[in-house]
């Protein structure tokens, strides 16, 4: 009998998206294929720890009046002390030290900073562990909304106006950056530069709003984007890395239908708030379909994408517009990116067979 490849399962996380990031470790916990994988589940609490958690999907699961979270119940899982093993061991509550042998790939389920952002891909590249996702440029760059813009609009990638904002420039004149922002036009949106999950993005209908709205944004991070808000159709493909050298891949796409809520925020993403549709596949001409299919692909390859994305875009009356690159999608098995693979034929447990494929 074929050994199973053992996985390290790694979520939680020091970023305001730790519950999500829990949330989708539940799903893949739940669906990834036993008969084919082992599973290490590693949690990272609120402070950074990495402790040996349980392999108990339920224990994940979305709940709006408890969301999850990785406890630390004392224990400590140590990564290998060069690459020139593989081995995790793990210390016990009761001090004891004992392996729990070699891992052949992590799966990070990180969001947001400390996870999406290039800093765990650092540590499994110096430790020469496998691993699903991105690199580290890549992911840092899918992190950062300004960085990513910069880098898409060299490569041609339509994207929305923007301004950047730092500390130092709300310190500094402010009726120079009030003009700035005024050049936006209104609505605009204002959101940290580096948080998903629309964590701390506000909608700001006029100039009145921004201020508390950059209070909100800089609670998360230190820059901050104001960016023109497009008007059109919300759409999101999902994007795999190519096999053996082959092309990127993309999905059917999903549209993002708004009835009753100002945008796709953080309660309509995963507390199921009402007032969003999501419809997958979105109905769109031939034409559109094969123009966004070569746009995400070319927004993915532009970053130096590996593994997976989500690339977010609106298709306006001037044409398509990217607004964001995601490097570790929502993956609950009800969020957009596995519901766009499923419509493209790929089931949510083979999706995650594909990406562990891809990371070895």
């Amino acid at each position: 009998m074929t050994p199973r490849t053992r996985v390290a399962v790694v979520f939680g996380g020091r970023s305001s998206e730790h519950s999500i990031s829990c949330a989708t470790a539940g799903g893949v916990l739940a669906a990834i294929d036993r008969e084919r994988f082992e599973v290490i589940p590693i949690g990272i609490t609120r402070d950074g720890a990495f402790v040996l958690e349980r392999d108990d999907p339920s224990a994940f699961a979305l709940d709006p009046n408890a969301l999850p979270e990785v406890r630390d119940d004392g224990t400590r899982v140590l990564w290998p002390e060069s690459a020139t093993s593989r081995e995790l061991r793990v210390f016990d509550a009761d001090g004891s030290v004992r392996s729990l042998g070699d891992v052949d790939v992590a799966f990070p389920i990180l969001h947001g900073p400390f996870g999406e952002d290039g800093t765990i891909q650092g540590l499994f590249e110096l430790l020469g562990i496998p691993y699903v996702g991105n690199g580290v440029l890549a992911s840092a760059l899918g992190m950062d909304k300004h960085f990513t813009k910069s880098v898409l609009q060299a490569a041609g990638v339509p994207v929305a106006p923007w301004v950047t904002v730092t500390a130092a420039d709300r310190a500094g004149d402010r009726e120079w950056l009030r003009r700035r922002l005024a050049s936006l036009g209104f609505p605009v949106f204002v959101k940290p530069a580096r948080a998903g999950s629309s964590v701390g993005v506000t909608k700001v209908e006029g100039p009145d709003g921004l201020d508390a709205a950059l209070d909100i944004a800089f609670a998360e991070d230190s820059r901050v984007l104001v960016e023109r808000g497009m008007t059109g159709r919300e759409l999101e493909i999902g994007v795999l890395g190519g096999r053996d050298g082959g092309p990127t891949r993309v999905s059917a796409v999903g549209e993002i239908v708004i009835t009753g809520r100002d945008f796709y925020d953080f309660a309509a993403k995963y507390l199921d708030a009402p007032g969003v549709e999501l419809v997958c596949p979105a109905p769109l001409g031939e034409g559109e379909q094969f123009e966004l299919e070569r746009l995400a692909a070319r927004a993915f390859d532009s970053i130096g994408g590996e593994g997976l994305a989500r690339v977010d875009v609106f298709l306006t009356d001037e044409g398509f517009v990217v607004n964001e690159i995601n490097t570790m999608p929502g993956f609950t098995p009800i969020s957009m990116f596995p519901r766009c693979w499923q419509q493209s034929g790929v089931a949510y447990p083979d999706l995650i067979t594909e990406l562990i494929a891809l990371a070895r």
